[in-house]
């Protein structure tokens, strides 16, 4: 891989981290006001919403960490697809269903953002995940 590549790497992986950890920083520290944003989707059970909400930020920390680090970039990247690709669903389904709700992403309890934007911006970061896993392949490779 070129030298310009694997700077392009290198951010991507930056900007990815960077932005699942603070995104799950923010939600550690009110997991309430998260639950309650899992519950407005509507898709888990009551219990649900609350083991959601204590583990899906502690995963997306140590994901942003691991790409930061940039150690286990494979494993966390592809970690990352999977549950962006799973937000995004859940974003798709409340568009179908009309329901109108704040994704929860960023900040919980606080601006709202249309599950149109949401949606969009997670389809950005599935991406920029595609481009780590792909440019962790051409090196093995």
């Amino acid at each position: 891989m070129s030298t310009k590549g694997e700077g392009f790497h290198l951010v991507a992986r930056l900007v990815l981290g960077g932005v699942f950890l603070y995104a799950g920083f923010v939600k550690i520290a009110d997991p309430t006001a998260f639950a309650g944003e899992i519950a407005a989707y509507r898709l888990l059970p009551y219990f649900g919403n609350y083991l959601a909400a204590a583990v899906l930020p502690w995963l997306e920390v140590i994901c942003g960490v691991l790409l930061i680090v940039g150690y286990r970039t494979v494993a966390a990247a592809a970690v990352i697809l999977f549950l962006t690709t799973l937000f995004m669903a859940a974003l798709a389904s409340t568009i179908l269903r009309g329901l109108d709700i704040y994704c929860g992403c960023f900040r919980p309890g606080g601006e709202k953002t249309p599950a149109g934007t949401a949606l969009g911006r997670d389809a950005l970061l599935f991406v920029v995940g595609l481009i780590i896993l792909r440019a962790n392949r051409r090196k093995r490779g």
